[in-house]
């Protein structure tokens, strides 16, 4: 990359799992980051670190992938040595030292090259392994042997002592002000590593896209964020901690290295209540400085015909699969987990239902979630679209139906289309949005942009989401975008309009502010909400989203165009340029 100015971060070595190819959410972020000309104009030279396998055929297959645009450098077992002597030397030594194997080389992260190191540590030295474990215990109390049950954790631990050899190597080529920054739990041990060797060699930084505890909490009980929330915040005002409230947490491996990154010089976090999670999960996070670093929206400019281009594709869907033309198309783009709350979407739409059968208006709501992150084999979907009618019908006992979809198809949706008289919901449980994908009854000009630029309607109102890309993915095409309060990208819609309480194209979801008739005086009371609790508000809350969605929808060219500008300003205030330029570099900058 060409630099219009020196950089003020001369080396900056990203830690994550996603380093050799793209997976999910951090993925997603590194693609933003480095692709974006702010960061490229001010860091001189980005090295992306992390594991990966050579005895997973499929990780490889998608490493290797010609899509993934990999062009490597080093790889000892496939006889390439494209770097200097010097620096082929000592890869070759930390790999006989270690037992390891090492590739380096060049990939595209937002369509900018950058270095990718990744190490294959499965077959490593037990002794050196042992002796970099005795370390950890011995200079930071991690102890290690807690946790080794867990293959995840022991190979973020594993690789760590020898991936840092080899960035030791790399680094010495740039002299100046260098950067560690580990993405999430990941990049802990190896950082350890570093500030136990060359402690003042480095600027090192924990970027938090989640607090793993607090997810984990949130998750486990049937109160879900209504519970978890309330006792935050009323633990937070007594400065009291996670501790305090649910018990030691040292169990749990990700709380374990989550603390230890309080050691590290800065801390990011990718929402507003990341940064509270983070101070109630350990006191020592309480006084350090917690730098917000959102997440970025894609946003691309299209024209109002362009949107109805789309929007008549996903009608038409709608219409050859249940044989009317809907007014509105709604959408959930999400993973099929706990913590996307999908069941949340069919309370408001029950209530939608109602509003909109008076009105004499209909929708219908695609659910593009599944359970199997590859999808299905394409000629199964086809086989059961002819059989009995896929997406709209599902069976669990021939591939189809996996794991929570089993449940949340013949329990909430399937019972919910039978009653319901204005709108339908269609769960699509397949990777990819396409005719070759989906099947026959998909128009052939489909694509997955049109699900984004086509909808009206983007749910997403999960019961934990430190930032939710997705969830406001939507909001430059002009649709309406309903993420719950405990959405991290609410903070940042926020901060990119001049009035937010007259934005309409957020309808923010809360289903955590107590209501007046609840007595929550200490942290202790919050504990006590339980499920049924939580579906009272539920209850409540759900028919204020749906009025609001409905007051809201356009039903005219003038108020959709009107949303489309809107979404638009919003969605350039939002860009991964911000992010970098606003939040990122100052961040980084500030110790």
């Amino acid at each position: 990359m060409t630099h219009t100015s020196s950089p003020t971060i001369d080396l900056l070595i990203h830690i994550t799992h996603e380093a050799g190819v793209k997976v999910g959410g951090i993925g997603a972020v590194l693609n933003g980051l480095l692709g974006a000309r702010a960061y490229n104009e001010a860091v001189g030279r980005s090295i992306v670190v992390g594991p990966y396998n050579v005895h997973h055929r499929e990780e490889m297959a998608r490493l290797f992938a010609p899509t993934n645009g990999l062009r490597l450098l080093y790889l000892r077992q496939r006889g390439v040595a494209l770097v200097p002597p010097e620096l082929g030397d000592a890869f070759r030594r930390i790999e006989d030292a270690f037992h390891v194997q090492i590739l380096y080389g060049l990939r595209p992260f937002g369509g900018v090259e950058h270095e990718v190191l990744l190490i294959d540590a499965s077959q490593i030295d037990g002794e050196r392994a042992a002796a970099f474990k005795y370390s950890l215990w011995d200079g930071f109390g991690l102890d290690v042997a807690r946790y080794e049950h867990d293959p995840e954790f022991r190979q973020f631990v594993e690789l760590a002592e020898p991936a840092y050899a080899a960035i030791y190597h790399l680094a010495q080529e740039t002299p100046g002000h260098r950067i560690l920054l580990a993405h999430e739990w990941m990049g802990v041990p190896l950082t350890l590593a570093a500030l136990a060797r060359d402690a003042s060699m480095w600027r090192t930084y924990f970027y938090a896209h989640e607090v793993a505890t607090a997810r984990l909490l949130v998750e486990a009980h049937p109160g879900h964020d209504t519970r978890f929330y309330n006792v935050l915040r009323l633990a937070l005002q007594k400065d009291r901690s996670m501790a305090d409230l649910f018990g030691p947490q040292d169990h749990f491996f990700k709380h374990a290295l989550l603390t230890r990154a309080a050691l590290f010089d800065g801390t990011l976090a990718v929402g507003d209540l990341v940064v509270e999670e983070l101070r109630f999960a350990d006191p020592a996070f309480a006084h350090k400085p917690i730098h917000l670093v959102y997440n970025g929206v894609p946003s691309a400019r299209i024209t109002l015909a362009e949107k109805q281009r789309s929007r008549a594709l996903l009608q038409q869907y709608a219409h050859n699969l249940l044989d009317f033309t809907p007014d509105f198309i709604f959408s959930h783009v999400t993973r099929f987990v706990l913590s996307k709350a999908l069941w949340r979407d069919i309370r408001v739409l029950e209530h939608l239902d109602r509003i909109l059968a008076r009105a004499g208006k209909t929708a219908v709501m695609f659910i593009l979630s599944s359970a199997e992150p590859t999808g299905r084999p394409p000629e199964q979907v086809f086989r059961w679209e002819q059989d009995y009618g896929w997406p709209v019908g599902h069976r669990a006992d021939n591939g189809d139906l996996l794991g929570l979809e089993v449940d949340f198809y013949f329990h909430v949706l399937e019972p919910f289309n039978a009653r319901s008289r204005a709108v339908k919901a269609v769960l699509v449980n397949q990777f990819g949005w396409s005719r070759d994908r989906c099947g026959l009854r998909m128009p052939e000009a489909m694509s997955f942009m049109d699900l984004r630029r086509g909808t009206d309607v983007e749910f997403g109102q999960s019961i934990y989401e430190p930032f939710g890309i997705a969830q406001v993915e939507p909001l430059s095409f002009g649709a309406l975008c309903v993420p719950s309060n405990v959405c991290g990208a609410v903070g940042f819609v926020q901060r990119a309009t001049a009035d937010f309480e007259a934005f309409p194209n957020v309808i923010v979801a809360d289903y955590v502010t107590p209501p007046p008739d609840w007595s929550l005086l200490r942290a202790e009371d919050a504990l006590g909400i339980d499920r049924a609790a939580r579906d009272r508000i539920e209850s409540r809350r759900s028919k204020r989203v749906a009025e609001a969605i409905a007051m809201r929808l356009p039903l005219t060219d003038e108020e959709l165009g009107a949303l489309l500008d809107l979404g638009q300003r919003a969605g350039q205030r939002m860009s991964w340029e911000v992010v970098v330029r606003d939040y990122l570099l100052p961040a980084l900058r500030a110790q």
